[in-house]
């Protein structure tokens, strides 16, 4: 099967792991975002034929389709990729996931940390596959409401864990650079599931995401 021609960090369906990084683009879709990112330079007061402006729609439109890129990945598939029989039944964490997103109501960054927990139930994953699953949910436009579930959902549906614990710290620049302009806000959210919704497991998972243990 030939590899699609699309973005950076897409799946290739004869990897084994489901996931690697090319240098290529949807030529197709790369024309069409840059010829309507002309117009709307236009529509601002701007002449995308000036010097510093000539490549911009192009760069832009390439971008635009890395930045959403995850559109292109299937979560569960990767961790699918390096799932392992395993008989250990305590906590797995892996914390300090750098997120990178872009809202889905201003198109604007949010960006922040994901910790991410769970407790396996015959089956363990690749500690790197749980990153690549917040990479690929992150790539689309989103809100952070929904991304914390996804990545829960995922986990669990995947793996079918006996608990998995997703917490996500973000800042918004909708919230910075325009609107209410609070520069200093942080946005918190937080699903759970099985074990994890019992106080003594969460509050563990808490207190470790919260402590400095190097």
């Amino acid at each position: 099967m030939a590899k699609k021609e699309i973005s950076d960090n897409i799946i290739d369906d004869n990897n084994l792991d489901g996931y690697y990084k090319i240098d290529q683009y949807n030529t197709e879709k790369i024309d069409q975002i840059a010829e309507n990112f002309k117009s709307i330079l236009r529509t601002i007061g701007e002449d995308p034929t000036r010097e510093g402006l000539q490549k911009t729609p192009e760069r832009y439109a390439k971008a635009l389709q890395y930045l959403t890129h995850g559109y292109d990945l299937d979560p569960s598939k990767i961790l699918k990729s390096a799932k392992f029989r395993e008989d250990y039944k305590h906590m797995v964490i892996v914390k300090d996931i750098e997120i990178y997103s872009m809202c889905e109501h201003h198109v604007l960054p949010f960006f922040g940390k994901a910790h991410i927990a769970y407790i396996p139930n015959k089956y363990i994953v690749g500690l790197s596959k749980i990153p690549r699953v917040v990479e690929a949910f992150a790539r689309r436009l989103q809100v952070q409401e929904r991304l914390t579930n996804q990545v829960r959902d995922c986990i669990q549906d995947t793996l079918n864990p006996l608990g998995v614990a997703v917490v996500i710290e973000a800042q918004h620049l909708c919230m910075q650079m325009r609107g209410v302009q609070k520069q200093n806000s942080v946005t918190t959210t937080s699903a759970f599931t099985g074990e994890f919704e019992n106080d003594s497991t969460r509050n563990e998972f808490i207190k470790l995401i919260s402590s400095k243990l190097s």
